[in-house]
């Protein structure tokens, strides 16, 4: 199982060659059950400009695995953003570290395509794909 991050998903719907988009579609091809969360939904879904391809991209989350976000998840997100901050780092989009707390409290790993991951990777506990 892996939680597929919003930068991911708009490089493989967005037919970008890269090294993100080749994990998802290896993933898939290996049957791995690929996560989402409500942040990860929303983001994809907001920079949608076509209907049809918002319904499209809607119906293809149908069928993924969703993981929710409970009270517990937003108070991790916290602490990491203020252990990051502790050590003079700042997340650029507190999003991020909702993300990442969702992987980490499901212990699954993350793919991603934000650089803004690997702080929360090297001093959080966050697990990556790659």
């Amino acid at each position: 199982m892996v939680l597929v991050d919003s930068s991911a998903w708009i490089e493989f719907f967005g037919g970008k060659d890269s090294a993100p988009v080749q994990s998802i579609e290896e993933l898939i091809d290996r049957n791995e059950s690929l996560c989402i969360c409500g942040i990860v939904l929303t983001e994809v879904l907001q920079g949608i400009r076509s209907d049809s391809a918002f319904r499209k991209t809607h119906d293809y989350f149908e069928d993924l695995v969703y993981l929710p976000m409970s009270q517990e998840t937003f108070h991790q997100a916290a602490i990491i953003y203020r252990s990051l901050r502790k050590r003079g780092i700042t997340v650029r989009k507190s999003v991020d570290c909702m993300i990442a707390a969702v992987a980490i409290e499901f212990d699954i790993p993350l793919l991603h395509a934000d650089r803004d991951f690997e702080p929360i990777q090297k001093h959080c506990g966050l697990r990556v794909v790659g």
